[in-house]
């Protein structure tokens, strides 16, 4: 079990804790959640587990590229992903500023959703990179087709900036800086009970360290407020993974 990076205990729903993915022990757990019907968004669909492991192995060995698996009370109930954009596809259809980190995450598929979880994940998701002080503006690029994920990013602050079109789909150009995500969610209502744990492993996005990241939230099966665009090569290496969104 890798350590745990950040912390958060929900007054309703207890404590949520991330900590970073182990490619490979994490990868059938992996694989149930992007290969359900309801990930679609995530787009590895038709991957088998040694695709998701080498997908993940390959983000594992990126300096601009982090996985963390989300934990509820113990339980993994999510994934995230914290990237750079100065290094994804979307870093050239927009200008990249200081201090932008990307971002993406997936709700494990569950038979009994628990309300409000899937907006508690994202709320701590974004607490979690705006505890760097280098975070200045979170970036995501959710398939235009993602409704309900437009909804959830409106909600946490995210503006959407445009219409971009990267190679596997068509997508809202949404960000959210400090100050909105404070004023979407009436000056941080949603840090209650958050403590960073440690994240001495946090690598770089834009030259800066952002911390690890934190869970909370419920389980509907959704990929994150950016539908993940992950097409896997059709050559052996590793699964040229796009950050989701």
């Amino acid at each position: 079990m890798t350590e745990v990076v950040f912390r958060r205990r929900d007054v309703r729903l207890g404590e949520f804790a991330v900590r970073h993915l182990d490619p490979r022990a994490d990868s059938v757990l992996l694989h149930r959640w992007v290969t359900h019907p309801k990930a679609v968004f995530w787009q590895l669909q038709d991957a088998a587990v040694s695709d998701v492991e080498r997908q993940y192995a390959s983000i594992a060995a990126a300096t601009s590229h982090d996985a963390y698996l989300g934990l509820h009370e113990g339980r993994p109930a999510f994934l995230v992903e914290r990237y750079d954009p100065a290094h994804d596809e979307i870093g050239g259809v927009y200008p990249v500023q200081p201090g932008d980190v990307g971002m993406h995450f997936l709700v494990a598929p569950t038979r009994t959703p628990v309300h409000g979880f899937t907006r508690a994940v994202i709320g701590t998701v974004m607490e979690m990179l705006f505890a760097d002080p280098g975070a200045c503006r979170i970036v995501v690029e959710p398939d235009v087709r993602n409704r309900p994920v437009h909804a959830l990013n409106a909600a946490v602050g995210f503006r959407v900036q445009g219409t971009i079109s990267l190679r596997d789909k068509d997508a809202y150009l949404s960000t959210c800086t400090r100050e909105q995500y404070l004023a979407a969610t009436a000056a941080g209502a949603c840090s209650k009970g958050v403590s960073p744990v440690d994240h001495p492993s946090a690598r770089p996005t834009n030259g800066r360290r952002t911390p690890d990241a934190t869970a909370l939230g419920p389980r509907e099966p959704l990929a994150g407020p950016q539908g993940a665009r992950r097409v896997l090569p059709r050559t052996p290496p590793h699964p040229g993974a796009e950050r989701q969104g």
